[in-house]
């Protein structure tokens, strides 16, 4: 195998793919069709949290890394790993626009004998089904020589302990030699490479990983608004839980559900559930749960301060999760809206995110009459709200 590898995407999962590679012995054609994203990392410059500028700024200034809009980039890869956003549409179902556009542009500049990976979440038998047609519509000849592979992206932004080195791979192949070829390549970049035996496999590993983590939220936060109505802290009762030793994983509340993966993977899976005549209940009713958490915030709210109407509030913290700029499908978008349709006059704060919406960032002070702690960065110092009265999402009183 060549070491010339194109990775289809620079956002959260592709650059840091890309960087690991350039830094493995790969030479690395990164190729994203934000010209501006483009023009940024070509400058030394991070797009996302999780990357600082100076691993950027080596693997440029080694020569194995360059970033670019051209597809014609692909035919000079040996490797091809697609990495691009499969989110949801309008109507909260699975949309492949993105990934499909990248596939046929990659479809009509692939060289024959390339290993083509696609690294995007995807409901099960999407590689076989949806990828491999495509690259057979634009050329029989040359796709009957390419490898196919599925291994399914395990970022988790601003996690200090897994990165792309130390985190197991799930790969598969459609055939012995995808798979061997694709474990080759992983190989130079990972520690731990777990083979399944089909790429639906593969594609249902990753779709079960983040429904769990669905379900388990949505439901502790279900069990938060128990623990309200108690007057019991929730967080008190997870640690004491947590103390037994085995058959319980604590998982701790919050304003609801974001990010890229978890509250849309889900959805990939009971989709796909529904075209094949099976049932996905548990996810259902977590979405159910999940898209509840605004109103319950906001009667919080209301209870809280006697009423909302004409009242200062100040949402502290917008991104998904703490200590990260990333603002996908955070669920600090429906607070504060659900807030604003009951009269408040909201407000929010992160000096992380600092313009959002069209809006930038307030300052923290005693000048409000609520607070609502949404995301809690390690930054923040809430002691300058002085007497404001306060709502944590992460708790229950």
């Amino acid at each position: 195998m060549g070491n010339n590898l194109a990775v289809i995407g620079l956002g959260y999962v592709g650059l840091p793919l890309a960087l690991k590679a350039s830094r493995s012995g790969f030479n690395v054609f990164g190729i994203d069709i934000d010209l501006d994203k483009v023009s940024l990392i070509n400058q030394g410059l991070s797009t996302i949290s999780d990357v600082n500028k100076e691993e950027i700024q080596l693997s440029i200034e080694s020569g194995m890394f360059r970033a670019s809009s051209n597809f014609q980039n692909v035919e000079l890869a040996h490797v091809v790993a697609i990495c691009v956003p499969t989110p949801l549409d309008m109507d909260r179902n699975p949309d492949l626009t993105i990934l499909e556009a990248a596939i046929k542009s990659v479809a009509q500049n692939v060289k024959e004998g390339t290993l083509v990976i696609l690294e995007s979440t995807v409901s099960p038998g999407t590689t076989r089904e949806i990828l491999i047609p495509k690259f057979y519509s634009c050329s029989e000849t040359r796709a009957r020589t390419l490898k196919f592979a599925f291994s399914p992206e395990r970022i988790d932004p601003a996690n200090k302990l897994w990165n792309v080195t130390n985190t197991p791979k799930v790969v598969s192949g459609i055939d012995k030699q995808s798979t061997q070829a694709a474990v080759e390549f992983y190989s130079k970049l990972v520690n731990k490479i777990h083979i399944c035996s089909s790429p639906e496999i593969a594609e249902l590993s990753k779709l079960l990983e983040n429904s769990f983590r669905y379900i388990n939220i949505s439901f502790i936060n279900e069990f938060r608004e128990l623990c309200n109505k108690l007057g019991v802290e929730v967080n008190e009762v997870i640690e004491a839980s947590a103390t037994k030793p085995y058959g319980f994983m604590p998982f701790y509340p919050s304003t609801g559900v974001g990010g890229h993966c978890i509250p849309v993977d889900p959805l990939y899976l009971s989709d796909k559930a529904r075209k094949v005549g099976a049932t996905a209940k548990f996810i259902d009713l977590a979405d159910s749960v999940n898209i509840s958490q605004p109103k319950f915030f906001v009667r919080w709210a209301d209870k809280k301060i006697n009423g909302l109407s004409h009242k200062r509030v100040i949402v502290i913290g917008v991104s998904y999760k703490p200590n990260v700029t990333d603002v996908r499908e955070t669920p600090v978008k429906a607070l504060i809206l659900a807030l604003r349709q009951n009269g408040a006059q909201v407000f929010w704060h992160d000096d992380l995110v600092k313009e959002w919406n069209g809006e930038k960032s307030s300052n923290l002070d005693g000048e409000y009459d609520l607070a609502i702690l949404a995301t809690r960065h390690d930054y923040l110092d809430l002691k300058v709200l002085g007497n404001t009265p306060l709502i944590s999402t992460g708790s229950s009183i």
